[in-house]
């Protein structure tokens, strides 16, 4: 099942220690201009062919630019068995508005 989670919510995940993989799903030119740290670049298109390489069991943060893309591949990952997904709400450009104001940000 999937949920959503705001920024200030995720960042209280990674803040608490909380064992989470944050899945950046955007394209390499939008991960280059910014990213959360220690997050794990698989663009959308790349991410079925390398489904093999997650656990269905851990807790996977998906990002994206406003949190659409990254909507539609924790809704496929739901569906496909995994069992601990969140959505960011508002994607890396709500993180940059929220939690990192020194975050590049782009249209």
């Amino acid at each position: 099942m999937m949920i959503e989670n705001s920024p200030k919510e995720i960042e209280s995940l990674i803040n608490n220690n909380e064992k989470i993989i944050i899945l950046d799903v955007r394209e390499k030119w939008e991960y280059d201009i910014c990213h959360i740290k220690n997050s794990l670049h698989i663009p959308m298109g790349q991410l079925v062919d390398r489904i093999s390489e997650f656990d269905k069991y851990d807790l996977y943060v998906i990002v994206c630019h406003h949190g659409i893309r990254s909507r539609m591949i924790g809704k496929y990952l739901s569906n496909i068995g995994f069992t601990n997904i969140v959505n960011l709400t508002n994607g890396i450009d709500g993180w940059a508005d929220e939690i990192d104001n020194t975050m590049e940000k782009y249209v």
